[in-house]
């Protein structure tokens, strides 16, 4: 029987998961959600989300996934004695969102190689201020060059993941992650020092009550799921990677999750005092970022190196949270089929040219092409933040509160713990709380309650 791979250290699993968490759903997605929804409102609902349900939410499916041993499929079949149980319906959910986002994510990925190649080259900063929204648009909507850099982040993304955890993932990550926290901490630092910018901070760490309704908190919850990756099925194939009785799983995913609020938070700090220094609008949509920190490098002292360094960061928080994804499907398919991870890897990868491809070409000709509404990457960012994460985070809890039960859950997760200890003090949470909550959210993103 081969040996199952495993992490090389507490410090690579806590690198690699936060290189999961820690992306573009923080640096990218973060400052224009919260843009779309009230600033300092937004915030204050997310971290509660944060805390009170997501936190809970990833020890269970890491937990899980160090119970099992295994990647999410084989690893839930496993646990449940049965692959036909209603509750196998957990993985099947969480890999069926991880393929659709990241159809769209490694597009995100290819529009962040051509903004480091625009830096690179001095193109960036050298664009007048005026038509950085144009040049946004037009290269988004532009399938030639996109498709181009895409497929190579791609196929980069597969050889990365095709050398498995230590050499590929874990490596890269114990880099990335560390460098990245810097950059933002830098930049946050220079982007508060801008005229105006006290007008900008101010609005996004100030609540606004009168901001929070029901489709606010959903897109909330939605922004927690996908920035800490709960319901993706990649918190069960990480957990299945870590020694399943020295590894302290309440220890690891709190410096996790604080990595994840840090860099969301460090984000805000860079992109809101900016914006309002800029006369940039803050409900401006997917491409604030795009928009905004060429604006911040041109008025930087050394701004083609910043430029050209918060790119290249991006790029490599993008591809760890990507190829952490693609994990979730490799080491399902070399659980359940038998096969190398070097041809899973092959598979996946092949998989993700086909959709991210029909993702571009629906940002570009295809564009006309609409479902209630929206392009294929609006249907597939609404789907799976607003239905298929949050249905996946209810069933894990469910599936806490009817199988596997508190006591077990509490006592299976300690194993190894530190000082953090899941106590009794977190059972209404599990139990009512996060169960309600999620469901309740659930239900107004369907439509059937308002």
């Amino acid at each position: 029987m081969a040996v199952r791979e495993a992490w090389g250290s507490r410090f690579g699993f806590i690198m690699a998961t936060a290189g999961f968490a820690v992306g573009l759903g923080n640096i990218w997605r973060f400052p224009y959600m919260t843009g779309m929804n009230g600033g300092g409102a937004f915030l204050l609902v997310y971290l509660l989300i944060v805390a009170v349900i997501g936190v809970p939410l990833m020890m269970i499916e890491v937990g899980l996934g160090r119970k099992a041993q295994l990647s999410p499929i084989a690893g839930m079949a496993t646990l449940l004695g049965s692959r036909t149980n209603p509750w196998n319906v957990i993985p099947w959910m969480g890999m069926t969102a991880a393929v659709a986002i990241n159809a769209y994510y490694v597009m995100l990925i290819g529009w962040i190689v051509g903004y480091f190649v625009m830096a690179l080259s001095g193109d960036l900063n050298s664009m007048p201020a005026d038509q950085l929204q144009v040049a946004f648009t037009t290269f988004t909507t532009t399938p030639g060059p996109l498709v181009f850099y895409t497929l190579l982040s791609l196929g980069v993304m597969t050889l990365i993941i095709s050398r498995g955890l230590g050499i590929g993932l874990e490596r890269l990550a114990r880099v990335a992650m560390p460098m990245l926290f810097v950059l933002m901490i830098v930049l946050a630092i220079q982007s508060m020092t801008l005229p105006g910018a006290k007008e900008g901070l101010a609005w996004f760490l100030t609540p606004d009550f009168s901001r929070i309704n029901a489709t606010m908190v959903l897109a909330a919850l939605g922004q927690a799921f996908f920035s800490l990756g709960v319901g993706m099925a990649a918190g069960f194939a990480f957990g299945g990677y870590m020694h399943p009785r020295e590894s302290d799983v309440p220890g690891n995913i709190a410096i996790v999750v604080a990595c994840d609020t840090g860099v969301a938070i460090l984000a805000g700090l860079v992109i809101f005092p900016a914006l309002f220094a800029f006369n940039i609008a803050p409900d401006a949509g997917p491409g604030l970022l795009f928009v905004t920190m060429p604006q911040l490098f041109g008025q930087m002292p050394g701004g083609v190196f910043f430029g050209v360094a918060f790119f290249f960061l991006l790029l490599l928080a993008g591809i760890t949270s990507a190829i952490a994804i693609f994990e979730v499907i490799v080491a399902s398919l070399m659980d359940g089929y038998g096969v190398s991870r070097a041809k899973a890897s092959l598979t996946a990868g092949g998989m993700w040219a086909v959709l991210s491809t029909l993702v571009i070409l629906g940002e570009g000709p295809w564009s006309g092409v609409r479902a209630w509404g929206l392009t294929l990457f609006g249907l597939i960012d609404a789907v799976t933040t607003n239905f298929l994460l949050p249905a996946g985070g209810l069933a894990l809890v469910l599936y806490t509160v009817v199988v596997w039960k508190f006591d077990g859950f509490r006592d299976d997760v300690n194993v190894g713990a530190g000082r953090l200890r899941i106590t009794g003090l977190l059972r209404p949470a599990v139990l009512i709380l996060i169960p309600i909550a999620v469901g309740l959210v659930l239900l107004t993103s369907l439509g059937l309650i308002r």
